[in-house]
């Protein structure tokens, strides 16, 4: 009998065991693969947006698996912005090493503070130059976790520079994941051009129901254990497709299922591990629930939950936000309009991509907002 110790993945981006759901996600990505391949500079970058643990560093590392696996092979740079602090570091990151050699005395100093200085006057354009360079020899993917908490002058570069070697037809791609808060700090990077995406821009938001339960059952299925098919649609409506609460469902039965040594799982199974699910569920909760406190944004949160709350509406316009935030006293439409990119950032609502007008407001997470609510009420 299968003893894996883990076998569903709920954590911070490690690979599941079934990756379902993101075909289409998929898609753009190998398109942009297999250019680089071929030696193409791909016309965009790709970004790809959504709250917290819906799995974008999950698709980043598929990608990244992908390029290693690749015929012809694709250099691919993981990158976070703690890794970039400065220029220096990313010209080290990015530009060959002989490159570098040549780059460096002319292009960093020493700040009057300590820090290493780049010279604006043609330390980008040499980053490009560099960059080019290497691509020209082997094709380069870098993938850019956390983006939204990227230093603006250093975003502003990697952006120009990624522009620069993609008009030079060098075969490099820029990939960049954030929580729904990264195009408003794209926005503020002076670089304009980065949100004409075509079809790169990935909104990663909840699993329909039929990914949630592949993503449950075929991990199961594999390794010949039968889930009942009540039990299963139970545990999904529970999880609300949202992959993190599939992977925390999934691995409370695999676990409960080493116990009790038997090949199938039924009413009397999910029973046993629902006390320990909701108790994971209710703590991660409680942990977005006090960063909302740290930024004296309950009242907001509050005011906007209402709008969605159980029978509520699914969606909501900009107006409808407004007037409920209005309701609750942020006075002012500056007051507001913070409230609600704060909001945003943190993955609280989010606008998916690819709507029609009007666009509308959606909930990370539909069961946050209850707890919100009922925290917010003792």
């Amino acid at each position: 009998m299968e003893s894996a110790t883990w076998v569903f993945k709920a954590g911070d981006g490690a690979m599941p065991p079934a990756l379902t759901g993101r075909t289409a996600e998929q898609a753009v990505l190998r398109r942009c693969l297999v250019g680089l391949g071929n030696g193409e500079a791909p016309p965009h970058n790709v970004v790809l947006v959504g709250p917290r643990g819906n799995g974008k560093t999950v698709l980043l590392r598929w990608f990244q698996d992908a390029c290693a696996k690749n015929e012809p092979a694709v250099d691919v740079l993981w990158l976070t912005p703690s890794a970039l602090p400065d220029p220096a570091a990313l010209l080290h990151a990015l530009a060959p090493r002989r490159g570098i050699a040549k780059l460096l005395p002319r292009k960093i100093g020493i700040a009057s503070n300590g820090s290493a200085e780049w010279a604006r006057s043609n330390g980008p354009r040499g980053l490009a130059e560099a960059l080019a360079s290497r691509c020209r020899r082997r094709p380069l993917a870098v993938l850019l976790d956390e983006a939204h908490t990227l230093d603006g002058n250093i975003g502003s570069t990697l952006l120009n520079a990624s522009q620069q070697v993609r008009g030079a037809q060098a075969p490099f791609l820029l990939v960049l994941a954030g929580t729904p808060g990264l195009p408003a700090r794209l926005n503020a990077m002076d670089a304009s051009f980065w949100s004409r995406l075509g079809q790169g821009k990935l909104g990663i938001g909840r699993l329909s129901e039929e990914a949630a339960r592949q993503a449950l059952a075929e991990p199961l299925e594999a390794r010949d254990i039968r889930i009942d098919a009540d039990v299963l649609a139970s545990v999904i409506a529970q999880s609300q497709c949202y992959p993190y609460f599939v992977q925390l469902w999934g691995d409370a039965l695999w676990r409960h299922h080493l116990a009790a040594s038997t090949n199938s799982i039924g009413a009397a199974d999910e029973q046993a591990v629902a006390p320990v699910v909701a108790t994971q569920v209710a703590d991660y909760y409680q942990h977005r629930f006090v960063e909302l406190e740290s930024l004296n944004l309950v009242p907001a949160a509050v005011a906007v939950a209402k709008l969605f709350d159980p029978g509520g509406a699914a969606d909501a316009l900009d107006q409808e936000v407004d007037a409920a935030l209005a309701d609750a006293a942020i006075e002012g439409s500056d007051a507001r309009l913070a409230a609600l990119q704060a909001l945003n950032r943190l993955g609280y609502i989010w606008q998916p991509p690819d709507q029609q007008a009007p666009i509308r407001w959606q909930p990370g997470i539909p069961s946050l907002m209850a707890h919100v609510l009922k925290q917010a009420a003792g």
